[in-house]
């Protein structure tokens, strides 16, 4: 595709769906695609996923290498996490300095990266079943990641002993959900890694 072709958005990915825009799989009837959420051309790729059960910011592109070089780039994620517990100090720096988690069956030490305890931030309203405070305290983390690995946050906190209750990634590079609705796409002029 011509690169002055070439369109790119950020979407806020609700809870529930999948990083995918359609599907031919027979089981699949039953999931909800990125197609459901706006009129995407076809060339359309997500820059990276979210699994089903997170939410928050995605980016998309129809150029295939620049998919590539951000997803390679080693660039900032930053995700929010609700925890189980009032998470603790102890906990914020081993997952500041990297921790052992199992990544398709081997062990794994994730890279340093950033991670603090912070207020409940100001996300839209979830359609995901939260458990609320009658059945225990909860807390929220910002970890900003280099890498992204398979269900890797929520490795992360459920290692140190804080299982994720919701996630959302709320940055990439120098991309937010700031303002954000769930299922909000929006076209960007450009897609800068």
């Amino acid at each position: 595709m011509n690169q002055a072709l070439d369109l790119h958005y950020k979407l806020y990915k609700p809870y529930g769906y999948v990083s995918q825009f359609v599907s031919r799989q027979h089981k699949s009837h039953k999931k909800n695609f990125l197609g459901e959420l706006y009129n995407f051309h076809p060339d359309t790729m997500s820059v990276g996923r979210l699994d089903e059960n997170s939410e928050g910011l995605l980016l998309l592109t129809t150029n295939g290498k620049l998919s590539h070089e951000i997803n390679s780039s080693g660039i900032e994620k930053e995700y929010y996490a609700q925890v189980d517990g009032v998470i603790s100090s102890k906990a914020i720096l081993e997952i500041q300095t990297g921790i052992m988690i199992s990544i398709q069956g081997k062990s794994y030490r994730t890279k340093p990266c950033k991670a603090e305890i912070i207020d409940t931030p100001q996300l839209p309203a979830t359609n995901q079943r939260v458990r609320d405070e009658r059945h225990g305290p909860t807390s929220w983390v910002s970890i900003t990641l280099t890498e992204g690995k398979f269900r890797q946050v929520r490795k992360m906190t459920a290692a140190v002993g804080f299982p994720t209750l919701r996630l959302a990634r709320y940055r990439v590079g120098k991309y937010t959900i700031e303002g954000m609705k769930r299922g909000d796409c929006e076209p960007l002029d450009e897609l800068v890694p």
